[in-house]
């Protein structure tokens, strides 16, 4: 049954190996069943040339259109640049107590800061953001524990700094939330 998995979907291209990584990461840390799903919808019209980049409310919006309602919780996958009107460019988003996010790889590959490729961090890198995502639609909101996934991350480094564990604070928030809701 759907409705107890997480469901990550590709938005593009993405290599099996690092999306298979990805969600043994996921399940083993929000500890529900996850399913690899592939989407064909056209992004093209949420970029803005303008800042050469894609607008993340409106590709949120179309991902919580376009999930399937009987899952437990659905994040859309993406390789583009992101931007919130605010922002310069963020890594993922999500609806705080919501039912979808979003997670780009686009920034955290090492080729962007000019460094080697290194497959291993980019995954390290994804699986936090995404369980970052994951953590603010259960309705976790950012910690101040310098190691916990779910404090902001605003630069790459402060995800390579961070584990992809929630803090003993966030992991108890975390099931009391969902005992309220079983």
């Amino acid at each position: 049954m759907e409705h107890q998995n997480i469901i990550l979907v590709s938005c593009g291209l993405f290599e099996k190996s690092l999306t298979g990584k990805v969600a043994l990461d996921v399940s083993r840390e929000l500890h529900y069943p996850v399913v690899l799903k592939e989407c064909s919808l056209d992004i093209s019209h949420f970029y803005n040339p303008g800042r050469r980049q894609y607008d993340a409310n409106k590709l949120l919006e179309m991902i919580t259109q376009q999930a399937p309602a009987n899952a437990l919780r659905v994040i859309g996958m993406v390789r583009v640049d992101l931007y919130l009107p605010i922002l310069t460019y963020i890594f993922g988003q999500a609806k705080l107590n919501g039912y979808t996010g979003l997670a780009s790889l686009y920034r955290l590959r090492n080729e962007l800061y000019g460094l080697g490729p290194d497959q291993e961090l980019l995954t390290h890198r994804f699986s936090k953001v995404i369980i970052h995502e994951l953590g603010h639609t259960f309705g976790l909101i950012h910690c101040s524990n310098p190691v916990c996934v779910m404090r902001s991350s605003t630069y790459v480094e402060d995800l390579d700094q961070k584990n992809k564990q929630f803090c003993i604070r966030c992991r108890a928030e975390l099931n009391r939330i969902e005992s309220l809701h079983n």
